[in-house]
């Protein structure tokens, strides 16, 4: 009986061996074994009994208790009847550093020169380095956009954050994947309205943009913390505070302006509490955001 039980062990362990299991012979035991009961080794084998050190299995609705079902793969930020919670707790571990280079060109915030907002931060980048997932997600989005981002992708991870990679020179993955931390997604360029080759990065909960630097210390290449507790009120009046205006110019549409700025008709007119007939004329000033 001793001779089978070895033989039946070592079936086991080259049988893991060619699934990429790494078990110990000595290991790989069955819990429970009758003595006159002949076993297959699917039968004699519980895999739920051992624990392989892998990485866990990823989510295929990622964060699924703040987004439900809403899962609207080609575009940015649209949740439509949810709201961000009153306070999060957003997990860090697992975070990998999205860029090669740990060198912050721009912090997120108001721009007063340009008049707008930066909701990301932009990560010194060379044309074709390797842009990597910061957690393990699945790629909502994958598209480009001319006067925006251009090449850009976006992930849903587990924690509830989404991030942002913009100004890709190229895509390297496709919607609905499913992704690993430090995994390749893109590589490095200036698509769109960029200035220089950089990484725009952003982080977004339900849509919020959340300053990458509260979470992330850069030029460590590491996260804050294990944790970030996201306030929604102090979120609110930092947004708030950012407000972003622009000035009407000769022969401007409310839509031209929302593609410019990449916002929407029916949000400039209700910041500035004026209909899609309201007449605009050039100097005005209108808030989009």
């Amino acid at each position: 009986m001793h001779s089978n039980i070895r033989f039946l062990t070592c079936a086991i362990a080259l049988w893991l061996t060619g699934l990429g299991g790494k078990v110990v012979a000595q290991d790989a035991q069955p819990k429970t074994m009758e003595p006159d009961i002949p076993m297959t080794i699917v039968e004699a084998f519980d895999i739920s009994a051992y624990n392989f050190n892998g990485p866990m299995p990823l989510s295929d609705n990622p964060a699924h208790d703040l987004y439900h079902d809403i899962w609207t793969a080609g575009t940015a930020f649209s949740y439509p009847g949810l709201e961000v919670p009153d306070s999060f707790k957003i997990d860090l571990r697992g975070y990998c550093m999205p860029t090669p280079s740990t060198r912050v060109n721009d912090i997120f915030g108001f721009r007063p020169r340009r008049r707008r907002m930066h909701y990301g931060l932009d990560l010194k980048v060379d044309l074709g380095d390797t842009i990597r997932a910061a957690f393990d997600g699945k790629v909502r989005t994958r598209t480009f956009n001319r006067r925006g981002w251009g090449n850009y992708v976006i992930i849903r991870h587990e924690n509830g954050l989404e991030t942002l990679y913009g100004h890709l020179s190229a895509a390297l993955v496709h919607e609905d994947q499913l992704v690993r931390a430090g995994e390749p997604i893109g590589l490095g360029g200036r698509t769109g309205r960029a200035t220089g080759c950089h990484l725009h990065f952003e982080t977004r909960l339900l849509g919020l943009a959340l300053d990458p630097a509260l979470m992330f210390d850069f030029p460590n290449g590491r996260s804050t913390g294990e944790s970030y507790v996201l306030r929604k009120k102090a979120a609110a009046k930092a947004a708030q505070s950012s407000a972003s205006y622009v000035k009407v110019r000769q022969g401007d549409t409310l839509s031209a302006i929302a593609r410019r700025n990449g916002t929407t008709v029916k949000n400039i007119c209700k910041l500035n509490k004026i209909t899609q007939n309201s007449i605009i004329r050039p100097g005005q000033t209108l808030r989009i955001r």
